[in-house]
């Protein structure tokens, strides 16, 4: 039996315009993060924590940002594409707990699409899936509406079922 833990983060900033997605969910807003895919900092700190526990390159290497085909992709594809390097290499997710840190818009009502959109993904249940949302109580970029952060941590294990 054996078990490894991986911790991810991402940091995206906030522009006028264009699509906010969090954790694979479009959450309704004025602005939307800036990034060569999608810029889903809650899936990107994911996928990181996946690759890190499972002693993989992180996204920035798997998923260059200099690859054209990749402008504009939906990281729901991304995290299945990281799925399948953790799955074949033998492990099986444990859990995630996630942190998304935004000071607008309030992410509360749509926590649990979240919880529910990862953990199909991932193929487990969303009991599995934490996720927390904090504001940065007005300091920092983030503070001022200018971007959007968020922290991964999983448990993966090899030899234990999922």
């Amino acid at each position: 039996m054996k078990y490894a833990v991986g911790i991810g983060y991402d940091i995206h900033s906030l522009e006028a315009g264009g699509r906010l997605v969090i954790g694979g969910v479009e959450i309704p807003y004025e602005k939307g993060l800036r990034g060569h895919s999608d810029a889903d900092v809650l899936l990107h700190a994911v996928c990181d924590a996946l690759l890190g526990a499972v002693a993989e390159p992180d996204i920035g290497e798997q998923f260059p940002d200099t690859d054209a085909r990749l402008r504009g992709i939906d990281s729901r594809e991304l995290l299945h594409k990281v799925y399948q390097v953790v799955t074949t290499k033998g492990f099986c997710i444990q859990n995630i707990d996630t942190v998304v840190i935004a000071q607008e818009p309030s992410l509360a009502p749509f926590k649990k699409q979240i919880r529910q959109q990862i953990a199909g993904i991932l193929g487990i249940e969303d009991s599995r899936v934490g996720v927390k949302a904090k504001t940065n109580e007005h300091m920092g970029e983030i503070g001022r509406k200018e971007a959007i952060a968020a922290y991964a941590v999983v448990l993966v294990s090899k030899g234990v079922e999922q």
